[in-house]
């Protein structure tokens, strides 16, 4: 446990960061009511701690893009609320010469001793240069964070065309499609092949149904695309029926990937936790961010037993935006929240 943040400021140091938000310059209705929406629902999150003395440490990696906007909006966010967090940033890119195993080893380093991180999005470059698996993959397996969840949550006063949705995307993120293994098997045929086990299907179902039960969910679904892929999808929708099976006061369905894609634009309402294989999380995850106003304003994070990293919930460096200042940081800000209540 990594102790206890005691009883919340009052409001005044929320609406004191909330008014110096102005200095972004950029002040849309959108980017206006995110952060009302950060200051006034999670108010209790920005909290003292219990003893003076009490800090916690955590790893930062800005990333590429906007990520070290974000990030500078997250510490001053926390300066102003006198937030017991000291972080240890390192600068990691594989497109801004900062690429070095070395540094790779110093942030997985620093994120086993501190156990909890706030990461930005570390950009794969889409050319192959003799390694397959690139920082962002290598982080995943070496700290074992297999379960990514986004909470795709309606902001009040920003209206979109489905409000009030309240729906968790759960993403197994250590294996299938995104597994490193492509080859060449002849001249102009290239092999890219799917890994589904029994044992992370198993774990990452568990791990959602786990969720529901202590979130008061109601419902988990299974994402899949078994009237194809039979065997591979097929074991893990097994996996998730077996599992559910240990659950019977949380209801139980599964979809076809192609048609909850339609569902979730159609009617997002019917849906409350779903769970699924690496690919299908990574472009669902996207599409829900896009239902409620875009990849601004979604937190994400990705849990292992033991470690902890907080980030967007859609990976997307905006690279285009650097320097101009229009970069929204709800979702950062949001995600910085969720780390406080995981370090309660």
């Amino acid at each position: 446990s990594h102790g206890t943040i005691g009883k919340s400021y009052d409001l005044f140091l929320l609406r004191h960061y909330f008014n110096s938000f102005r200095n972004f310059r950029v002040f849309s209705k959108p980017i206006y009511y995110s952060i009302y929406y950060l200051l006034y629902a999670y108010p209790s999150f920005w909290a003292p701690p219990a003893r003076a003395d009490a800090t916690f440490k955590v790893t930062m990696v800005p990333g590429d893009g906007v990520g070290p906007e974000l990030m500078t909006a997250v510490k001053e966010v926390f300066k102003a609320g006198d937030v017991p967090v000291e972080f240890e940033e390192f600068h990691l890119s594989e497109v801004q010469h900062m690429d070095s195993d070395e540094k790779l080893e110093q942030v997985l380093a620093s994120m086993k001793t501190n156990r909890v991180a706030m990461k930005g999005k570390i950009n794969t470059p889409m050319e192959f240069k003799g390694e397959l698996a690139g920082f962002e993959m290598k982080i995943r397996r070496r700290l074992d964070l297999f379960a990514n969840v986004v909470h795709v949550n309606s902001l009040p006063g920003y209206s979109t065309r489905h409000n009030n949705l309240d729906l968790v995307i759960i993403r197994e993120q250590t294996e299938g499609e995104y597994s490193s293994l492509e080859h060449e098997s002849v001249p102009g045929v290239i092999e890219c092949l799917k890994i589904i086990t029994r044992e992370k299907s198993r774990r990452i179902a568990k791990f959602a149904f786990d969720y529901a039960t202590k979130k008061g969910r109601s419902k988990v679904t299974a994402v899949h695309k078994a009237n194809i892929m039979k065997l591979a999808d097929g074991l893990f929708l097994q996996c998730c029926a077996e599992v559910a099976e240990l659950y019977p006061k949380i209801k139980y369905e599964n979809i076809i990937i192609d048609n909850c894609c339609m569902q979730l634009v159609q009617n997002p309402y019917q849906f409350d936790v779903l769970v699924m294989p690496n690919l299908y999380g990574n472009i669902i995850d996207n599409l829900a961010a896009g239902l409620v106003g875009g990849a601004g304003v979604v937190p994400g994070e990705s849990y292992s037993a033991e470690y902890a990293v907080f980030e967007t919930g859609a990976r997307h460096p905006f690279a285009q935006a650097v320097g101009r200042n229009i970069a929204n940081p709800t979702a950062m800000l949001l995600s910085a929240a969720n780390m406080l209540h995981h370090l309660k």
